[in-house]
Parts: structure tokens; C-alpha cells; sequence
């Protein structure tokens, strides 16, 4: 069963230096059609005016990832954590039994671009942690994990039965993703046009997949994606 989240049915949030697209309910978007996909609660795509941001707020008992698509986001939490986090790069905060954090553009000139997951964790009162990892580029037309519950393949730790991918796609190049029975999977589209099993998808949709065993990916033109592999 394939469903598709179209990005201009998504929840929307505008201010004097915030433009958010919400794929599941949300602060005061609120759709009960919508409130997540198996672990996955949040998908936020956010875009941070220049010098805009977060101020210090406070998270409790869930997984947060934050993905960088373009710009740069200032991270500080009452760990003592204070970083630049540039695109490509992924950051993990496990809030646990709590942890204040804020998020900040720094640029005076440019706006950044962001993802921001929240994963219902698999257990409660987790001390709470965080972590940050460079990517490098993979080979072309191919999965890199981001995310997983091991951290195999050099991916930040998450605690929950979930890997993380990014994808790319050169025009016309295709790809076959394997689910093991009793897998789910949810694909955000991040750039570009991805036909998903035949149905054409572009930015800032979501596609969620379930009681399927093969993905089959095709690229009308080059395209970005998350795809997310879930229990």
C-alpha cells in the first residue's frame, strides 16, 4: 500500500523569519488524519530567515534529527553542545528526561534550509545525549545511511527500531529499495521529481509504504530524498 502526502496538503506556519511546512500535526496545525507514521511523529521542513531562529526551549522523551538541505544552523543546549551545523551534515538529540536547546541562523545574509525529524523513542527516561556526524559524498545514484539504531556504517544513534537514508538521483537513473516483511517505509522528497512505484512525486512530499517488499524509484529529473525504514 502506497499513500501519498502532497506538499502543498501539509500544515504551513509563517512569521517574520520562520517558513515551516508540517507533514504531520503540529503545534497548532492539527489533522488527526496526520499525526505521524509508525515511529516517525514530526517531519518539519523549515526555512530560517537570516539572523532568525529558536530561542532556548525545552524537549522531553523523543529522538530528534535535524538535516541540513542548505545553509548553516547554530545548535546550543544546556549539555554545554555549541556547534555550526552545515548542509549535508546531521545532528541527533536524544532529550530523554529532558534538555534545552536553541537553533540559530548565524548568517546575516543567507537563510537556511532544514529538516527537522522527531522519532517517538523506544524507551523512556534515556539520558539525554547528542551527537553530529559530517557526511562524505557517496557514489552517485545510491543510499548513504544516515540514522539507525546501531549506528552501523559510521550513522548517528538513534533508539528506535528505524535507518535513515539520503538519496540522490541522476535524471533518468533508477533504484530498488528492499523491505523485509513487516518493514514500513516513508520517503520525503527533498529536491527535484522521484516517480515512487509509478507515482510521481516532487519537494516536499511524503510517500508512505506499507505490505510492499521492492521500492522502485525512478528519476524524471535529478532528485533528493530521505527514506526512512521503520518497524
Amino acid at each position: 500500500m502506497i499513500r501519498l502526502r502532497k506538499s502543498q496538503d501539509r500544515g504551513h506556519f509563517v512569521s517574520d523569519w520562520l517558513d515551516s511546512y508540517h507533514t504531520f500535526s503540529f503545534a497548532t496545525y492539527h489533522d488527526p488524519e496526520h499525526m505521524g507514521f509508525r515511529s516517525l511523529r514530526v517531519i518539519n521542513e523549515d526555512r530560517v530567515a537570516p539572523e532568525g531562529g529558536f530561542p532556548l526551549h525545552p524537549h522531553k522523551e523523543m529522538e530528534i534529527l535535524s538535516f541540513v538541505l542548505e545553509g548553516t544552523l547554530k545548535h546550543k543546549d544546556s549539555l554545554g553542545h555549541e556547534e555550526l551545523i552545515h548542509a549535508g551534515e546531521v545532528q541527533r538529540i536524544s532529550a530523554g528526561t529532558g534538555i534545552m536547546h536553541s537553533e540559530y541562523n548565524p548568517s546575516g545574509t543567507d537563510s537556511v534550509h532544514f529538516l527537522q525529524i522527531w522519532i517517538l523513542p523506544d524507551e523512556q527516561g534515556l539520558t539525554p545525549a547528542y551527537e553530529s556526524k559530517v557526511f562524505e559524498p557517496k557514489e552517485p545514484n545510491s543510499l548513504q545511511l544516515l540514522a539507525s539504531k546501531d549506528g552501523r556504517d559510521g550513522s548517528v544513534v538513534v533508539h528506535q527500531d528505524i535507518s535513515l537514508y539520503s538519496g540522490e538521483l541522476d535524471i533518468d537513473h533508477a533504484l530498488e529499495y528492499r523491505l523485509d516483511t513487516g518493514r514500513h517505509a516513508w520517503l520525503q522528497i527533498t529536491a527535484g521529481e522521484l516517480e515512487v512505484a509509478g507515482q510521481l512525486t516532487s519537494a516536499g512530499d511524503g510517500v508512505a509504504i506499507s505490505d510492499e517488499t521492492v521500492i522502485g524509484l525512478v528519476a524524471p529529473e535529478r532528485a533528493r530524498f530521505l527514506l526512512f525504514d521503520l518497524g
